[in-house]
């Protein structure tokens, strides 16, 4: 699959063990809870790209959390549109792992003042139906940006606007790190710093959110029109007179 490993998954440098309890979400839903799974999505395609060491590190705190983590790998993903069909292994790809995540958190940089082309083509492949399952739809998601100069919050408002888009329940915290190239050491690791601490807090808030919205995320999305409309589809199946007339009719009793 195109999922990228992750580089020392349980190792943390920049984290103080103590402060960050390793089940945060404890106590929020009844019984034991399965790890919460986790799509992380990133923008950039440079071979040290900011956007994406930052959704490592994220993806390191969804384990420390209890989650699991999966990376989506970009890197031959084509265009909206550019194959017929969307039929790419890396679309099929792509909306299969949106359709196993319980919650994603997406990562772009700033480019223009806005989201990167990668980042937007990722979401655009992420349709709001598919063969009448939703792959966003119910699922919680955080929003992270990088920015190769003073901080800025384009990107993430951005995200969150596709979020809504997407009927994703976007989670209040956010991160947005300034000069990223600052933040991160000759190894790809996070610098401890107040930038990395919101991180932690954007993935433990996440979490949180995904586990307590678990047991009701089908519940909380179910709408009138879509019901109605379903209830249309059905009215007009039952009626329709080629299916009828081509259906196995019952024998007589005693034929």
């Amino acid at each position: 699959m195109r999922l990228r490993s992750l580089p020392d998954p349980d190792h943390l440098p920049a984290l103080q063990p103590r402060h960050a309890p390793r089940r945060p979400a404890d106590g929020l839903a009844a019984g034991a809870q399965a790890p919460p799974k986790i799509l992380l999505l990133y923008g950039s395609l440079r071979e040290r790209s900011y956007s994406r060491l930052a959704i490592e590190e994220a993806a390191r705190l969804v384990r420390w959390f209890g989650g699991e983590p999966r990376i989506f790998d970009p890197s031959d993903l084509p265009l909206p549109g550019q194959v017929p069909g969307d039929d790419h292994p890396a679309v099929h790809e792509l909306r299969q792992l949106s359709l196993w995540s319980e919650g994603q958190v997406w990562c772009s940089p700033e480019r223009h003042g806005q989201i990167s082309g990668v980042m937007k083509a990722q979401i655009d492949h992420l349709p709001l139906s598919l063969g009448g399952i939703r792959p966003t739809q119910g699922r919680t998601l955080a929003v992270m940006q990088v920015s190769g100069g003073s901080q800025s919050f384009n990107s993430v408002n951005t995200l969150r606007l596709l979020g809504r888009w997407m009927r994703m329940f976007t989670i209040p915290n956010q991160s947005s790190v300034a000069q990223a190239f600052r933040q991160f050491d000759e190894a790809g690791r996070m610098l401890p710093s107040g930038y990395y601490e919101r991180i932690v807090d954007v993935v433990e808030e996440l979490i949180r959110f995904t586990v307590l919205l678990r047991p009701h995320a089908a519940q909380l999305v179910d709408r009138y029109s879509e019901r109605r409309q379903a209830a249309d589809t059905a009215v007009a199946a039952a009626n329709d007179l080629s299916s009828i007339a081509i259906a196995p009719q019952a024998k007589p009793a005693g034929g």
